[in-house]
């Protein structure tokens, strides 16, 4: 019997939307126009509506999305932002770019979301925003964080770079703050072809002034104003995203059909992060293993890809060991832990069943005497 088809933790080919974006990607090559054009705007507006918010920048890369959206709101040099210790390093990096200074502090052990106690405890003098992850596609505990921000006269700029139309109390993420990030690298749930990001706000004020900041500081061609960037989302991203973007809740609901079964089948032997909120996108499927090595070698023997998100706390990356001022052990544990199983929409129920089965077994194999 030869043995069964391998398993990938993410297949990024085009699938059933390969029909609509390859006409995208013609229709810009026919028009000739590949920055800031019409397809960047009619993403835009589609963005925000999908979104809930009313206005959309499309940018470079969810790292600038976040730095300029801190720039928006004049942080920077001698300002601190609050950033969790479980994230990608991108987060805080954009804090960095932005010229504010990152403060990480610890997660919440059971959804590994920044915990409001320690971000209320690390507020000083010179805090001026909290940029919370919706880690995985799951949103962080937003009431109690938007509690610290109002008590303190905060800014939150909300990280959804994993959350693509996700809801937290059924409104949408990112619509309750001044600004939230958005990525569209290719893993995410809405992905492009390259780099690209978004940011989203209610504030026109703000919106206009991200867009003079991603353009290299123009209000208008040829009259720099101040120091921005050149961060512009281009038009064949925008054109691949606009074909994939009516996909996304349909995507949605399978990778959460899929969880739910993971939820079902998996030994208790690892610990499965809980969901806060239905709301929840599943961009990936991590799970606490005290023997995570050896397990992810028994998946791999198996045919089954799985990958580590992160392999280290923030308070453990070297590119922020000047700026750590704060114990992180929750963070810290997980780390050495933590084991994506693969999640996509292709996956199959069987597949899910047949990764499940393969934990049991090592679980099995690896009980005490």
């Amino acid at each position: 019997m030869s043995a069964p088809a391998p398993i990938p933790f993410i297949d990024l080919r085009p699938g059933e939307d390969e029909v609509a974006v390859r006409a995208a990607i013609g229709r810009v090559l026919a028009r000739g126009w590949f920055v800031l054009g019409p397809e960047v705007e009619a993403f835009e507006h589609e963005f925000a509506a999908a979104s809930g918010a009313a206005l959309a920048i499309g940018v470079g890369s969810g790292t600038d999305a976040i730095a300029l959206a801190l720039r928006a709101l004049d942080i920077g040099s001698g300002d601190e932002v609050i950033v969790p210790a479980m994230t990608a390093a991108f987060t805080a990096l954009a804090v960095i770019a932005a010229g504010a200074t990152p403060i990480i502090v610890d997660v919440e052990p059971d959804t590994l979301t920044m915990d409001p106690h320690a971000c209320a405890a690390a507020v000083t003098t010179r805090t001026r925003a909290i940029v919370p992850v919706h880690l995985y596609g799951q949103p962080a505990d937003m009431d109690a964080i938007r509690n610290v921000a109002v008590r303190h006269s905060l800014a939150i700029v909300e990280d959804c770079c994993q959350a693509h139309l996700a809801t937290e109390g059924g409104i949408a993420v990112g619509t309750r703050s001044e600004a939230a990030a958005f990525s569209f690298y290719p893993t995410k749930n809405l992905g492009a072809f390259g780099d690209g990001g978004a940011v989203i706000t209610g504030n026109e004020a703000l919106a206009s002034r991200i867009r003079q900041l991603r353009n290299g500081g123009q209000p208008e061609r040829g009259r720099h104003v101040e120091a921005g960037v050149n961060s512009r989302l281009d038009d064949l991203q925008a054109a691949v995203l606009r074909a994939r973007l009516p996909l996304v809740p349909e995507w949605t609901t399978r990778r959460r059909a899929l969880a739910g079964r993971y939820r079902e089948l998996l030994p208790a032997s690892l610990r499965i992060i809980r969901e806060r909120d239905p709301g929840h996108v599943y961009h990936l499927f991590p799970v606490l293993a005290p023997e995570r090595g050896a397990l992810q070698a028994h998946l791999s023997a198996a045919g089954i890809e799985t990958m580590v998100h992160y392999p280290a706390a923030l308070t453990n990356q070297p590119a922020f060991a000047a700026f750590v001022s704060h114990e992180c052990p929750v963070a810290v544990s997980a780390a050495g832990q933590l084991l994506s199983l693969p999640l996509s929409p292709r996956l199959s129920d069987e597949d899910i069943v047949r990764v499940a089965d393969t934990v049991a077994a090592f679980a099995k194999g690896h009980r005490p005497a």
